[in-house]
């Protein structure tokens, strides 16, 4: 979830969209982004036709990621948009929320402001130095932290809901990042040998970490609850824990680029720009009635063609919202005004159908599931593929047992219609099938199924059937964004809050500790169930992912639990904890699409929720269906 609050400031740059800062920043983003696409392209053409491939393509790849990481989340900061728990968005005097707003912009520019200064040490230090592509330094691309995370910290205290006077109070938190990060300043001027009063002043901060730690690590917790960005918290988590055990604290800024120059998690801006190039044109409205020729002659044949679009947009996209959010609307009026389905029959089936592609390719939690446990992905794509089935199925078998209870009419098969709707939407229906069977062959590798990928939705959908005007792209891009640079935001700064966390051996002794406690397997199962009901409560998938998962693994190997069957129990419950109240983010999302009371919403949901947590019971405790299809790869 998102803040809810409008900051002062924004508005003036939503005006200013012409500036020049707006323009460069933004082009230089869609620019690595294209080249993101277009250097896989061009490594298949060569190894194609002229046995060759382009010399440290790889080298590119990953600090171009590492580029539109940083830049990405300049945006994303601008425009108020990093993913957070927020549930500031509960309170409703509007004195206390804007109190906590100020909170968490003045913390944000702090923490920010460390890691800025602590990004030139890094660069001036740990960087060893090597030619990328055998002429550009690496030290080139990696003056994007330190530059991106100055202009982050500058835009929380710009953005920061205070007026008058007052706003001096931001821009003084940007001072007071800067003189605690002094120590690390002058070890970029200096290097090792610091003059005595900088040894002094970081004997101090060591001191002042370790007698804080405990408090600031409570307000930090405290912080992300009241709506701060949540990789401002992992942030200061990470700096706050390795200052208090004596470390360095540029190695928050090392393990950002050691996380952004990672191959495997290129693929996830490739898919969530595909995703959006879908959502954003016609797409949605061609399956629809493509689907809905070729099944809308079978009882329930609706719930069949709306279960499958929904699996389709949101394996792409990665984000239930969108799905929700792109289709909700067009679905809604068929069900309800077309096929005369109950108000709340419709309502509950698109709310509770939002996630449920995320188990199939190319699924974005799936490839973030591999990268942060280090498990091969195509085990985990096919491990997906049955529990995904039999989540699909049981909501179909419920929705057409409704049709027949309701009698709800079918309409007769035209194979005319049927044809003519397959030949309209062919292009977006091969798309699933050509990335399957490219990526399961093993000729593509998954970074080059997602460039692939992208170029063709682009062409489709801007040369051929013209839905995107090149007016239009800029909207789509900027849609994309926030999923983007709040992702690879997460994902650079929960690197750094690992590094301590395994430093300290702490998911060990968690395990040695839940050993000793819950001797049962199917106990923790039980409990891992719960807890990851709350947390999809809580958070979106892409943090949860990210924070919660490199604790549980541990957890399931001293459980003697199999990788890929953790995986997918994991991204099961939370699917479901997207559905489940007080606080399920598909439930607010529902409200505001259909327009509804959130208790009507809850209510509508409800039979779903009840299938769907019998489908995460099947998953957890028959670890074959997740772990049958991956022994044949």
């Amino acid at each position: 979830m998102s803040a809810e609050y409008e900051a002062p400031g924004r508005e003036t740059e939503r005006q200013g969209a012409g500036s020049w800062i707006r323009i460069v920043e933004e082009g230089l983003c869609y620019v690595s982004l294209a080249l993101l696409a277009l250097l896989p392209l061009m490594e298949i053409i060569a190894r194609s036709f002229f046995k060759t491939g382009i010399p440290d393509q790889t080298g590119y790849m990953v600090h171009l990621l590492l580029f539109l990481g940083l830049l990405s989340g300049m945006i994303t900061t601008r425009n108020a948009d990093h993913l957070s728990i927020a549930l500031v968005q509960y309170v409703s005097n509007e004195k206390i929320k804007r109190a906590l707003a100020v909170f968490c912009h003045i913390l944000s520019a702090f923490v920010i402001t460390i890691i800025a200064w602590s990004s030139v040490s890094f660069i001036r230090i740990g960087i060893i130095g090597r030619l990328i592509g055998g002429f550009i330094p690496d030290k080139i691309f990696a003056l994007v932290i330190p530059i991106g995370y100055g202009v982050i910290a500058f835009r929380f205290a710009r953005l920061c809901p205070l007026k008058g006077a007052a706003r001096i109070f931001p821009f003084l938190a940007l001072v007071l990042g800067t003189v605690c990060a002094l120590p690390i300043i002058g070890k970029a001027i200096w290097g090792f040998e610091l003059p005595e009063a900088l040894y002094d002043l970081s004997d101090f901060f060591y001191a002042l970490a370790y007698y804080i730690k405990v408090p600031a690590v409570i307000v930090l917790l405290l912080a992300a609850l009241a709506g701060t960005p949540l990789f401002v918290v992992m942030g200061g988590l990470a700096l706050i824990l390795i200052e208090a055990s004596l470390g360095e604290i540029d190695v928050v800024p090392q393990q950002v680029y050691m996380a952004l120059t990672q191959n495997s998690i290129i693929p996830i801006p490739l898919f969530t720009l595909t995703g959006f190039f879908l959502s954003e044109s016609k797409a949605g409205e061609r399956l629809v009635q493509t689907f809905r020729s070729l099944f809308s002659w079978l009882p329930g044949g609706m719930i069949i063609v709306t279960v499958i679009i929904c699996a389709f947009f949101t394996s792409f996209t990665g984000a239930s919202g969108v799905t929700i959010l792109a289709l909700g609307g067009i679905l809604y009026a068929i069900l309800s005004e077309h096929n005369k389905y109950p108000e709340k029959f419709s309502v509950g089936l698109l709310t509770s159908t939002g996630s449920i592609g995320l188990l199939f390719p190319p699924s974005l939690p799936i490839i973030l599931v591999g990268a942060t446990t280090q498990t091969h992905i195509l085990r985990l794509f096919v491990g997906g593929i049955i529990p995904g089935l039999i989540l699909v199925t049981a909501v179909i078998i419920f929705g057409i047992v409704a049709s027949l209870r309701t009698k709800i009419p079918v309409e007769p098969f035209r194979i005319r219609e049927a044809l003519g709707g397959l030949k309209t939407s062919a292009l977006e229906i091969i798309l699933p099938v050509f990335l399957t069977l490219g990526f399961f062959s093993g000729r593509l590798s998954l970074v080059e199924i997602g460039a692939v990928a992208m170029i063709y939705i682009f062409i489709v959908e801007v040369f051929v059937h013209r839905d995107i005007k090149f007016s239009d792209l800029p909207r789509v891009f900027r849609k994309a964004t926030p999923i983007m640079g709040g992702v690879l935001s997460i994902i650079a700064l929960s690197m750094a809050l690992s590094y301590y966390i395994v430093d300290t051996q702490a998911p060990q002794n968690l395990a040695q500790w839940m050993l000793s406690a819950v001797q049962s397997k199917f106990v923790f199962l039980l409990l891992l169930n719960l807890s990851l009901l709350v947390v999809g409560c809580l958070m979106d998938i892409f943090s949860a992912i990210l924070i919660v998962l490199p604790l549980i693994s541990p957890l399931g190997q001293a459980y003697g639990i199999d990788p890929v069957h953790l995986g997918i129990i994991f991204i099961t419950n939370l699917e479901v904890g997207f559905l489940t109240p007080p606080v399920g983010l598909n439930l607010f999302l529902a409200t505001y699409r259909f327009k509804k009371p959130f208790v009507d919403i809850c209510r509508y949901v409800f039979p779903f929720l009840l299938i769907q947590l019998v489908v995460v019971l099947l998953v957890t405790y028959i670890p074959g269906l997740s772990t049958y299809l991956p022994q044949f790869f």
